[in-house]
């Protein structure tokens, strides 16, 4: 059947956003976007907006700049804790709540004169509470809910903790993008020795819930797989969650490979490290990390620890959330660009065209892992 060539025009003006702690990244898209399209009278697509905060903490959304007919892109980082702000004459770090509200100030403060509004959310609000398994709020669908009520069109997130949060806004759009193709390119460029083969490689899932994304590395690259499944005790609650007792592998031989934990995030560490330790245990030979969020709630000092002790090699995060500078020189860490797939997000859905190839880079992934195992191969 043939397919039908839509000769798609803007949907509207070009306006970017950026909320605070956002304003590297978007600066950065901002550029690529200007190398693309003819620049604008002001020289930016950068709409300047501000939440101005009073000294008891109470704040408002301020648009500095007209509004009207723009096709408005939120970048949003609910989780940069650098952000602060004073309160009663005290320094306060912003938590998601706070930036969750300031979002919800600008988009009321845009007063629906943007003739379409989307929101970049790289890592969703409250993802974590994503399903109700007690009498407890079911955070995430709320906000999800909330957003679309205030005249929010697209919700594009990255590496969703559950996909099916969507389900929350049927007649909405929301699109789960992945950092695959990133991640790869960027190990390749740290460990130009990797070798992406079965007889070498593996992925890991490091729970039952990350092994789609586990599967997806596994088949794009045609290598072997395993998981750990937590054993967690749910007599006890410690921070909000069940303490694990245990990681129990499922998989084959790890003995002399080199093993990839693919993960959505990195909170405190705990179980990744863990992990890691169990594979070293199993005479795995580098161990590498991929999550598309860094959060490093408990600081870094025990991934300084592992690493000493040669227990973990690398680990790969996106700049999609806040890192501070302490992170990122330490030798065990690689951080991922994603700048510039984000401006192609926003520059294809600027002129309403389709972003499924974006959304799925089996073609470039290959094509980068071909490219490497000639270049080994020539050595």
């Amino acid at each position: 059947m043939a397919t039908i060539d839509f000769k798609h025009t803007p949907f509207g003006e070009l306006g970017i956003i950026s909320m605070r702690g956002c304003e590297d990244i978007s600066k950065k898209v901002d550029n690529y976007l200007m190398q693309w399209r003819d620049t604008p009278e002001a020289g930016t697509f950068i709409v300047p907006v501000e939440c101005p905060r009073f000294g008891s903490g109470e704040a408002k959304g301020v648009i500095k700049h007209t509004a009207r007919g723009l096709d408005v892109y939120i970048i949003c980082d609910v989780f940069n804790h650098g952000v602060t702000y004073k309160m009663y004459n005290q320094v306060v770090p912003m938590s998601p709540d706070e930036h969750y509200q300031d979002l919800k100030r600008i988009i009321a403060a845009l007063g629906g004169k943007a003739r379409r509004i989307t929101v970049i959310m790289p890592m969703l609000y409250e993802g974590r509470q994503h399903r109700r398994t007690t009498r407890e709020s079911l955070d995430s669908a709320l906000a999800l809910q909330e957003l679309v009520s205030m005249g929010v069109s697209n919700i594009l997130t990255f590496d969703a903790h559950d996909p099916r949060i969507q389900n929350a806004i049927p007649l909405h759009g929301f699109d789960n993008v992945q950092a695959a193709y990133q991640m790869i390119k960027a190990l390749i460029k740290a460990e130009p020795d990797i070798q992406l083969d079965r007889e070498h490689l593996m992925f890991i899932s490091p729970d039952e819930g990350g092994m789609n994304r586990c599967i997806y590395y596994s088949s794009v690259l045609g290598v072997e797989m395993g998981m750990f499944y937590k054993r967690r005790n749910y007599s006890v609650v410690v921070n909000g969650r069940n303490p694990i007792e245990a990681h129990e592998f499922l998989g084959n031989d790890v003995a002399g490979k080199d093993v990839i934990i693919v993960d959505d995030m990195i909170a405190s560490g705990e179980s990744m490290l863990d992990i890691a330790a169990r594979l070293k245990e199993k005479k795995a030979r580098r161990i590498f990390a991929f999550a598309t969020f860094g959060l490093f709630v408990d600081g870094l000092a025990r991934f300084d620890e592992f690493y000493q002790k040669g227990l973990i090699d690398k680990i790969f995060t996106t700049n999609l959330v806040y890192g501070d500078d302490e992170l990122l020189h330490r030798e065990w860490y690689t951080r991922v660009d994603m700048s510039k797939y984000v401006a192609y997000l926003i520059d294809t859905l600027n002129y309403d065209n389709s972003i499924s190839e974006l959304l799925n880079p089996v073609d470039r992934i290959k094509k980068a892992v071909a490219k490497h195992r000639e270049a080994l191969a020539q050595k």
